[in-house]
């Protein structure tokens, strides 16, 4: 798979992750049992699908491999294979996080300058 995914979470929510060491995930990702996330190929659709208008957003990298075997690969959306975190995701695992917004067509577009992400 890849040695990095992606998370889409709302600024406050990573704030306090970031004060408690962890990510214990969003509404969404407790309904389903277990911390959505994506690839960078995967990125812009999950944002335009679950995102689109939204600000006040942080793209979190994650280091997969810090992840252990907590995460698994599972197909999801056209039988891609998705990386699904069956935990917390630890703050420590974050290899970088940025501002983001979703435009209304859904397109990301990062808050430090409104470059688009591909």
């Amino acid at each position: 798979m890849t040695a990095t995914a992606y998370k889409l979470v709302d600024r406050s929510e990573w704030e306090a992750a970031r004060a408690a060491g962890a990510y214990a995930g969003s509404a969404v990702d407790h309904a389903d049992g277990y911390i959505h996330m994506s690839t960078a190929a995967q990125l812009a659709e999950t944002a335009r699908r679950h995102y689109a208008g939204r600000d006040g957003l942080v793209l979190v990298a994650v280091d997969t491999a810090a992840l252990g075997d907590a995460l698994r690969w599972e197909p999801s959306r056209g039988g891609d294979l998705f990386p699904h975190l069956y935990g917390a995701l630890p703050v420590s695992a974050a290899l970088s996080e940025r501002a983001l917004s979703v435009q209304t067509d859904g397109t990301p577009a990062f808050d430090d300058g409104g470059r688009t992400w591909a």
